[in-house]
């Protein structure tokens, strides 16, 4: 028997693009950004410094403003406090950039430990780039999508981590940065398409269908 057809209103598609293109910008581009000039004017020690204190920083004002932290800001300057403090460690740029290529390998086994709980951590993240109302959030299609698509983002991180491994032994750093940048968002890109392909597959299996408009209307 064919389930009974529901659509569920979303904010326009550029909004939501907006919305993740924000928490990128904050996250990867700005810190990565700032160490980059900095390093390049007054040396590794100014780098480590100028990124730091743009990613604490951004946690710090949210926190004074009890404004929510989004999760993927909480995990991305948490691993960028372990770098600051190897970098400033050993005076290595290279391990500095080492660490994290190691640790997308440690962000695939998170993604893979979460299915051990209620809620996976890439539901979780998927707050902070898509805002989802809570009749999808608590579909139990949707929930064991999340699980599901955990698996793939646990193989896009150690992909990435492969790649970014392999372009730190062979580039300086600028060319390192570029190359490993353009390479993890295009990785990132063809993941996040092909998760949101799968969850409207998902979806239109229980007879939901997402529409996507300027003004949101409630589910």
């Amino acid at each position: 028997m064919q389930k009974p057809s529901q659509v569920v209103h979303l904010d326009a598609l550029s909004a939501h693009l907006w919305h993740a293109a924000k928490h990128l910008g904050e996250t990867v581009i700005a810190p990565l950004a700032l160490f980059y000039v900095l390093f390049n004017l007054t040396g590794l020690t100014g780098g480590l410094i100028a990124a730091l204190v743009w990613g604490v920083g951004a946690v710090a004002v949210r926190a004074v403003l009890r404004v929510k932290i989004p999760m993927v800001l909480l995990l991305t300057t948490g691993i960028l406090v372990v770098r600051t403090v190897v970098g400033f460690a050993t005076g290595s740029s290279f391990l500095y950039f080492l660490e994290p290529s190691l640790q997308n390998f440690f962000v695939a086994l998170l993604f893979l430990g979460s299915l051990l709980f209620e809620r996976t951590l890439i539901a979780k993240l998927a707050d902070d780039f898509c805002v989802l109302p809570p009749s999808l959030i608590g579909n139990a299609r949707v929930q064991r999508f999340f699980r599901r698509v955990s698996l793939l983002w646990a193989l896009v991180f150690t992909i990435n981590g492969f790649t970014t491994l392999w372009a730190l032994a062979q580039a300086t750093i600028g060319h390192f940065l570029l190359a490993s940048t353009a390479g993890s968002f295009s990785l990132v890109a063809v993941a996040a398409v092909a998760s949101v392909w799968w969850l409207r597959r998902e979806l239109h299996g229980e007879g939901i269908t997402l529409r996507f408009s300027r003004k949101a209307v409630p589910a």
